[in-house]
C-alpha cells in the first residue's frame, strides 16, 4: 500500500450504504471537506438520510454515475449481488472502490485517523486489522491533544517567517526540531522508544503451530 493524502474538495466520490457505517464515512468526509459527494442508497436509515440531505439518491449508482466518479466508497447495507455488480463496473470504469471490512475487492484502505486542526495522523494495517488500527489512533489521540493544532500554527507562522529571512530548508528543518525540543512538546527519541518497548513486552504472542 502507497500512502497518499487526497483533497477530497475537488475529487467527485460516491458514497454507497444504508446505516450506521454510511453515516460514519459521511462525517469523516464532511469533517475533510469533502465538496463533490453524491450518496446513494436506496432505503437509507433515518440518521444517514438526515445527514445527506440534497446530497441523497434512493438508489444504487448507476454505470455513468460510477463512471464519473474518481471514487466509490462502499459501506453497509448493500446486498451481496449488488455488491459485486458495483464492484465490476468500477472495475471497468477505473474508479477506485473500497468497501468497508472487505479488503479482497478493496483498491485503497481508509486508515484509523486522528485530526488536530491540519496535523492528521493515520493508522493504517492495509486492512488486515482495522479495529487494532482504531486502537492505535485513539491512542495517538490521548498522546496529542486538541493544544496540537495550536502549536502547528504557531510553528506554521514561525516556519514561514524563517522562510522569509532566507533560511534554506535544511535549515527550517533543524530550526523546528530545535523549538520542538525547547519548548519540551514531543519526548526525546530514548525516552518514546523505552515507553514503547515497556508497552510491547506485555503483548501476548501466538505460540506457533
Amino acid at each position: 500500500m502507497f500512502p497518499i493524502t487526497l483533497d477530497l474538495s475537488t475529487v467527485p466520490l460516491i458514497l454507497v450504504g444504508n446505516g450506521p457505517q454510511a453515516l460514519r464515512r459521511l462525517s469523516l468526509l464532511d469533517e475533510d471537506r469533502a465538496a463533490h459527494v453524491t450518496v446513494s442508497a436506496p432505503a437509507p436509515t433515518t440518521a444517514p438520510a438526515r445527514a445527506a440531505g440534497a446530497r441523497l439518491i434512493r438508489r444504487w449508482p448507476t454505470a455513468a454515475a460510477i463512471a464519473s466518479a474518481q471514487l466509490l466508497l462502499i459501506a453497509d447495507g448493500v446486498e451481496a449481488r449488488a455488491l459485486a455488480d458495483l464492484v465490476a463496473v468500477a472495475r471497468v470504469a477505473g474508479t477506485l472502490v473500497n468497501v468497508e471490512d472487505r479488503p479482497e475487492l478493496s483498491d485503497f484502505h481508509s486508515p484509523a485517523i486522528v485530526r488536530r486542526g491540519d496535523l492528521l495522523m493515520t493508522v493504517s494495517t492495509g486492512g488486515r486489522s482495522p479495529a487494532l488500527a482504531r486502537r492505535i489512533g485513539r491512542f495517538l489521540a490521548e498522546v496529542f491533544g486538541p493544544e496540537w493544532q495550536a502549536r502547528l500554527e504557531d510553528l506554521a507562522a514561525r516556519r514561514e517567517q524563517w522562510r522569509e529571512s532566507g533560511a534554506d530548508p535544511s535549515t527550517v528543518s533543524a530550526w523546528t526540531d530545535a523549538w520542538v525540543d525547547r519548548h519540551g512538546q514531543l519526548p526525546s527519541g530514548s525516552e518514546t522508544a523505552t515507553a514503547v518497548l515497556r508497552q510491547l513486552t506485555q503483548w501476548p504472542v501466538a505460540a506457533a503451530s
